[in-house]
């Protein structure tokens, strides 16, 4: 036992922490749909959820710096605003409903539009809309950042539709992530606080600093192409620990 933490529910807190990292090192987003998979056969929702939001934070920040040339703050700004306004919601939802029936819709649309992507030649690419239609898809990522660090995972979508590269594309979705999450950790902990999370998330620092750096090489090794391909694979793993 350490941290009055039982050694197998270590092992479980160890293993969703390094393979969390390493797919948000690589993509940007995925790591609260990796790590909970793993998790929430140990622990409850709302400590998974409170060490998915914090450490999703805290590993996007690590990666930053580097990314920082390609973070473009007019495009950013809609995502961001309407993340924001959407955080409350999803932090009501986390507290005081049962979130499961909206996981298992977002888990379908992710194996659905996972295996698409996949498999076709080229993406549609979205052109119309604009700010207003970015800033939407903010909100609605903001909703399920509160609901349990989901917030990446709609302007992950949205930003392959746009037809943005690689770098682009998470110069975008990762700065709103680290915001909308930061944010929505404050209200999660505001509504939820305990002692017991902050050990499991000591805990699990390591394995996840560790997994981001081992994501970040991968990321460097893949083109456009193998990028797409990647998140596609991502999104349908995603959907599937969602749906069981």
């Amino acid at each position: 036992m350490i941290f009055g933490i039982p050694l197998e529910t270590l092992e479980f807190l160890w293993l969703g922490a390094l393979l969390g990292g390493i797919a948000a090192g690589a993509s940007g987003f995925a790591f609260a749909l990796a790590a909970t998979s793993i998790w929430l056969h140990r622990i409850d929702p709302l400590n998974s959820a409170i060490l998915a939001t914090a450490c999703g934070t805290l590993l996007h920040l690590t990666t930053l710096k580097p990314l920082w040339p390609h973070v473009n703050i007019s495009r950013l700004l809609p995502f961001v605003i309407g993340g924001v306004i959407g955080i409350p919601l999803g932090v009501y939802i986390l507290a005081f409903t049962d979130a499961a029936l909206l996981k298992v819709a977002l888990g379908t649309f992710l194996i659905a539009f996972g295996t698409y992507a996949l498999f076709a030649p080229s993406l549609p690419r979205i052109t119309a809309g604009g700010r207003p239609l970015d800033g939407t898809v903010g909100f609605i990522g903001g909703v399920l950042g509160g609901i349990g660090g989901y917030s990446g995972v709609l302007p992950t979508i949205w930003t392959q539709l746009r037809g943005w590269g690689k770098e682009a594309a998470r110069g975008v979705y990762q700065p709103y992530v680290i915001v909308v999450q930061a944010i929505a950790l404050a209200g999660i902990f505001l509504v939820a606080f305990n002692p017991y999370s902050l050990k499991l998330l000591v805990a699990v620092l390591p394995p996840v600093f560790l997994g981001t750096w081992i994501g970040w090489q991968l990321f460097g090794r893949l083109n456009d192409r193998r990028f797409r391909q990647a998140l596609a694979v991502l999104l349908m793993a995603s959907g599937v620990t969602l749906v069981l």
